[in-house]
């Protein structure tokens, strides 16, 4: 894909998996089809030929590091030392990524099936409508644990809101959030600098970049596939049963 400019791919491999039922292996390096979850997203992260990938990692940090440097020698590890949220994350790539003039694209360490095709076409939208943020979202039957997409009744793109904090309204909306994010780099730095952590989880939150970059006068947009598949996160043993059963599938 030609651009001017770069690209780099960020990788949450932070978390440590509590509901996975082996609190002594990294979420991300749980086996899926006899290979780790993260093996499966630094293909993803390949795939766009991408300037620079960071895995931001954090629980069983050298276990992690480990293997990205078997599977992925060029990427640069950063640390989580404390897991504080999605936001707090990303932002330990400040140092690496703030001052190159790059989109990154942001996407989850457990989130296995995303398709390259999928990814270069949010490239695309993102790069084609000189636009600040994308996020891609999808609609599922079940959105229970997911974030929701609050849209405008001209259905532009409002806000995310975590289920956790979430009204009964709200949580009956079926359009969730996947977890995978293009971001200008001059826009997302500035933004996680403002995130609060003021929500259910006392956590800092990438999603409220979403507001902050609106507050400040820049465009955000969602980018929906209808390939439900393909977002399907991994938190739980039974996600992870049901990702193995999808793979099978298409394999």
């Amino acid at each position: 894909m030609t651009n001017h400019r770069a690209l780099a791919v960020v990788i949450l491999a932070a978390g440590q998996g509590k509901r996975m039922g082996n609190p002594d292996l990294a979420k991300v390096l749980a086996p899926l089809h006899g290979r780790p979850l993260l093996g499966y997203v630094l293909d993803q992260a390949r795939a766009l030929h991408p300037d620079t990938i960071v895995p931001i990692i954090g629980h069983q940090r050298e276990a992690v590091r480990a293997y990205v440097a078997k599977e992925c020698p060029d990427a640069q590890c950063v640390e989580q030392v404390e897991q504080l949220g999605t936001g707090h994350a990303v932002q330990q790539t400040k140092s690496l990524l703030s001052s190159a003039q790059a989109d990154v694209i942001i996407l989850s360490g457990d989130v296995p099936l995303l398709s390259s095709e999928t990814m270069l076409l949010l490239l695309k939208t993102h790069r084609e409508k000189s636009v600040s943020c994308t996020v891609l979202t999808t609609t599922v039957d079940n959105p229970t644990g997911y974030g929701r997409i609050i849209r405008s009744t001209d259905g532009a793109l409002l806000r995310i809101v975590e289920h956790k904090d979430a009204t009964p309204h709200e949580r009956s909306i079926h359009e969730i959030n996947s977890g995978v994010y293009v971001v200008r780099s001059e826009d997302l730095y500035p933004a996680l600098d403002l995130v609060q952590n003021s929500n259910a989880q006392g956590e800092y939150y990438i999603t409220d970049i979403i507001n902050i970059l609106q507050g400040r006068g820049a465009t955000v947009i969602a980018h929906h596939t209808d390939d439900t598949i393909e977002v399907h996160g991994i938190n739980t043993v039974a996600d992870l049963e049901r990702a193995s059963e999808l793979y099978a599938q298409r394999s």
